[in-house]
């Protein structure tokens, strides 16, 4: 579900991306809270599947990974709105995500 969640937040920022490349004056039709809602949504998702993770498999690293990401995440939203953001808020997601495939591969 997390990982779900983590390609959610990517197709939103690549939807986001080509929608104001297209149309420039879309950006004023976004609520800017949409970026920090979601990221309380996936710090909350992070701690409670990355720490179950950890109760389950002992494992730190994919919450590490996890972690590193949501910071990346919460970092880029101190950017101003354009490239550098998304680029950072992507590379975020992905960390989260790939911290999350860790988490799942660690239970096997």
């Amino acid at each position: 579900m997390a990982i779900a969640v983590s390609g959610l937040c990517l197709v939103h920022c690549i939807a986001t991306t080509v929608l104001l490349t297209v149309i420039s004056s879309a950006g004023g039709l976004l609520n800017p809270a949409i970026h920090e809602v979601g990221l309380a949504l996936a710090i909350g998702f992070g701690i409670f599947a990355l720490g179950r993770g950890i109760l389950l498999h002992g494992s730190m690293a994919p919450a590490i990974v996890g972690s590193f990401g949501l910071g990346i995440m919460a970092g880029a939203l101190s950017l101003p709105h354009g490239e550098f953001e998304i680029f950072w808020t992507l590379v975020g997601v992905s960390l989260v995500a790939l911290g999350h495939e860790l988490n799942r591969r660690a239970a096997l």
